[in-house]
């Protein structure tokens, strides 16, 4: 999404979401409600209102919500709270945070300007047009996971793009890494959004491409950093959040995941879920992709028992594109035994080719 505009724009666009989910967060722990998973914190509205009042707000908060279709009458949840954002051009006056240190409400949109909401708009036609053309040639369209910096923003334009266009199967996929603390609440949310507006879901599933970036950046800044404290931590997250998603298929076959692992163990994990939830390849809700030249060990017999299988290419200035692939490498522990196994593979696919006479394969996923 950094290439469809400017960065900066994502940067802004995504402090205010962050202000605005974290308002959320100081609602609920003012009301002792801050202790139960995301979607199960729910602020009753009487409540809410006497809160806000207390704090400085003006008019019938209920009024806030009047326009939406919120999940229960009397309460509302972060997928309600959220709503306010996606319709703030009907209620800018309405966006307000608190400031943590006077607890006195602020404008929250006051830096928002209209230059911003253009670039929004530049944004989002382009990336409609990308829809498009996938929705013309039949295949998905995947939008990339950045730093948590953009991250927010990212999620929320490809969120608008989702409603639009994965009405009767997915067409525009979000990416959730897995190395993120909050990745499963992530994964949650936007589930629960889409059985409550009719969409369908569609997601790819990485592990995260930017650790280091993440941890200085934190360090210097002075936040908590995002990231899982170990390996371990983020395969057992990953395979949380995979767990979920395939009980969402299971519940909905019209959602679809990408498991975009070079991890054997995970794609394992999946094989198996896919067995006991008697889930074929030939249904194609499961897709598996991995890098060109990486883990053919796991992509050949995959693709060869019927699975969508895709091998994707990086390209840019060397000074990028290495960093990223010795990333990949470090994921894959078991690199070095990987290596020896494509090499014991082409060496059984080179001699079956010579002895059946069948020199040039070729085979369509």
């Amino acid at each position: 999404m950094t290439a469809l505009g400017h960065p900066q724009f994502l940067v802004q666009f995504s402090e205010v979401l962050v202000k605005w989910r974290c308002f959320f967060g100081f609602l609920t722990a003012k009301l002792g409600k801050d202790d139960r998973e995301v979607l199960e914190q729910k602020l009753d509205l009487e409540q809410m209102q006497a809160l806000l009042t207390k704090l400085g707000a003006e008019g019938d908060i209920r009024s806030w919500f009047a326009s939406e279709k919120l999940h229960s009458s009397s309460t509302i949840d972060i997928l309600d709270w959220n709503r306010l954002i996606d319709d703030r051009t009907k209620v800018p006056h309405l966006l307000v945070v608190p400031n943590l240190q006077t607890e006195c409400l602020e404008p929250l949109l006051s830096k928002f300007a209209e230059e911003e909401e253009q670039q929004m708009k530049r944004m989002l036609q382009r990336l409609e047009v990308l829809a498009k053309c996938a929705v013309e040639n039949r295949v998905r369209l995947m939008v990339d996971a950045e730093q948590t910096y953009f991250q927010p923003a990212i999620n929320w334009l490809t969120l608008v793009m989702q409603r639009i266009f994965n009405t009767d199967h997915p067409i525009v996929f979000n990416t959730y890494q897995c190395y993120l603390k909050e990745a499963f609440d992530n994964v949650c949310m936007d589930v629960e959004l889409s059985r409550r507006e009719g969409w369908c879901f569609g997601a790819k599933l990485v592990r995260g491409a930017y650790l280091d970036q993440e941890r200085s950046r934190a360090e210097e800044i002075g936040y908590e950093d995002p990231i899982n404290p170990d390996y371990e931590t983020t395969n057992c997250m990953y395979h949380r959040c995979l767990d979920h998603v395939l009980e969402e298929i299971e519940r909905n076959r019209k959602a679809n995941v990408m498991v975009a692992s070079h991890n054997t163990d995970t794609v394992k994990h999946t094989l198996r879920r896919m067995e006991e939830m008697g889930l074929a390849p030939t249904d194609k809700k499961v897709y598996f992709g991995q890098l060109l030249g990486m883990c053919d060990q796991i992509s050949f017999p995959l693709g060869q028992a019927g699975f969508p299988v895709y091998k994707y290419v990086p390209y840019g200035p060397i000074s990028e594109v290495i960093p990223y692939l010795s990333r990949r490498v470090q994921e894959n522990r078991g690199v070095m035994k990987g290596a020896q196994a494509e090499r014991e593979l082409l060496w059984t696919e080179l001699i079956r080719r010579v002895t059946s006479a069948e020199i040039f394969y070729t085979h369509t996923l």
